[in-house]
């Protein structure tokens, strides 16, 4: 895997794509999708340990949709990401997290430690449906440290309307 520098690193960074999302609280997924649509930003006030804050103590996101050729998600942007990218770009997500935020919102986001960063334009392959984070998931029952799906909220995002 390409290196800050130029070189590598050493390490082999594993790709996932988006239909192979599993909701965890670790900082592991690394993929590359394409933004179909964003949301405009909205700001609320910070929680007092909040990494990413606007003028006034308010914290800044916007939500976007994005997409491979195997799934959908929503993927949150935080503070000066909600500028960095617009629809048609082609973004790689490295060291991000799938995983519930504020109540039941199920999205993809770089987190403190991820990092997203343009890569393209318009040339990738896509679908819409299934949408990720439609999908609702519970505890393994054989394993309670694996999540599993239990059904599908809808095929398609609750938030955006389809492209077609």
């Amino acid at each position: 895997a390409d290196a800050p520098g130029g070189g590598t690193s050493g390490t082999i960074v594993t790709t996932v794509k988006l239909k192979d999302l599993v909701p965890a609280a670790t900082n592991t997924v690394n993929t590359t999708f394409i933004v179909l649509d964003k949301a405009a930003p909205t700001a609320r006030p910070s929680h007092p340990h909040a990494q990413v804050q606007a003028r006034g103590g308010e914290e800044v996101t916007c939500l976007a949709l994005v997409a491979d050729e195997t799934a959908a998600a929503h993927f949150l942007l935080w503070g000066s990401e909600c500028g960095a990218f617009e629809p048609g770009d082609i973004v790689r997500l490295t060291g991000g997290i799938f995983s519930y935020h504020r109540g039941n919102a199920l999205v993809l986001r770089a987190g403190r430690r991820g990092r997203a960063e343009k890569v393209g334009e318009f040339t990738m392959r896509f679908v819409e449906m299934p949408n990720m984070s439609e999908v609702q998931w519970g505890r393994d029952p054989d394993d309670p440290r694996r999540m599993v799906q239990e059904a599908v909220v809808s095929p398609y995002s609750h938030v955006f309307k389809l492209l077609r």
